[in-house]
């Protein structure tokens, strides 16, 4: 197994230390890891955010393990050289155009989520997010109207390729969870919605097993909030993903919970926690590393087929979680390293 380790800036390091500690304690076989610099780390020493020989070594691995990109000090670089390029250029380059990121409630922990313990308690969702469309990829730029004003525009757009390939994925992962499927969408203001919406219908014609149903995002933003046990599976576009899935993690409880995978047509996936670099807490030793852990249990399943180790990994993280060893995020007080000891502990026992 080949793993590209990316860990990039901010506490990408401090977790990525304890998440490669948690799979050297499955004890498994023929683990190869190759680090690379990205992001901010990269700029610094390479003069780009995705220096050509971190991008290579994606390309050969057969997965990619990535912390977090992000430093304030070089957010006055031009867009094409900003560090969060680096994503960006990856899920491009590697064609990984499913986002999957998992909310799920721990027990124990329903008290910190902003919500009502009985809805947080509840939540149990899937969002799948496209990602190498609309706005963050379409064409962008700023030019001088008649009137001579100055003016910034973003152009959304799918065509219904992009649109279907996601789709199959949702409908796949919903037949594997509660057969339930809603498709985020705007509709009723956006024309790349009507097409989003037509061809998803188009394509749940092929699983009549899976109950499929629509939903305006700011509607889909509040039920998320009002009653999020009613999700399943979320199918979404690029910006409205971004978004519905930030918003899942804090009605989680912490967004320092939510890992994701971010795949394609093959095995070849990257995973990610969620939460960014964190500048403000890096260094300090207390960034929380389960969203990491439990990144890297996604890439035991979806890359490796795993399915066994991946639900080890996962299961020592909820028992440390349930046992009250928690971070800052969480209310508590143990430190990165503190948590990832306990991670290994579970895994030993």
């Amino acid at each position: 197994m080949h793993i590209a380790v990316l860990a990039g800036d901010g506490i990408g390091q401090e977790i990525m230390t304890e998440a490669l500690r948690a799979l050297d304690a499955l004890g498994l076989d023929d683990l190869r890891l190759d680090h690379a610099d990205v992001g901010g780390v990269a700029y610094r020493k390479h003069g780009r955010p995705l220096p050509e020989e971190t991008l290579e070594l994606a390309k050969t691995a057969d997965a990619i393990l990535f912390g977090a990109v992000g430093d304030p000090e070089l957010d006055g670089l031009r867009r094409e050289l900003r560090v969060e390029s680096a994503v960006l250029g990856l899920r491009k380059e590697l064609q990984l155009f499913a986002n999957l990121r998992p909310a799920k409630a721990f027990a124990g922990l329903e008290d910190l989520s902003a919500l009502k313990p009985e809805v947080a308690g509840a939540i149990d969702l899937l969002i799948l997010r496209e990602l190498t469309g609309d706005v963050y990829f379409g064409e962008k730029g700023q030019r001088t109207t008649e009137a001579g004003r100055r003016e910034g525009y973003d152009v959304m757009a799918y065509d219904e390729d992009e649109v279907s390939r996601i789709a199959h994925v949702a409908f796949r992962a919903a037949q594997g969870r509660r057969k339930k499927l809603c498709s985020v969408d705007k509709a009723n203001v956006l024309q790349t919605s009507v097409l989003w919406r037509k061809v998803v219908e188009e394509v749940a014609a092929e699983y009549p097993d899976v109950e499929l149903s629509h939903m305006y995002v700011d509607n889909a933003a509040m039920q998320l909030v009002r009653n999020p046990g009613q999700f399943d599976v979320v199918l979404t576009g690029n910006i409205f993903g971004d978004i519905l899935s930030d918003q899942a993690s804090m009605c989680v409880g912490s967004i320092g919970l939510l890992a994701s995978a971010s795949l394609g047509t093959s095995t070849r996936g990257l995973y990610e926690p969620i939460h960014g670099s964190a500048p403000d807490i890096a260094g300090q030793g207390i960034a929380n590393p389960s969203a990491m852990i439990l990144s890297a249990a996604m890439m035991l399943r979806h890359s490796f087929g795993m399915e066994t180790e991946a639900t080890r990994l996962e299961a020592a993280v909820a028992q440390v979680l349930e046992q009250g060893v928690l971070g800052q995020d969480l209310g508590g007080s143990a430190s990165t390293s503190e948590i990832g000891d306990a991670v290994v502990a579970q895994l030993a026992s």
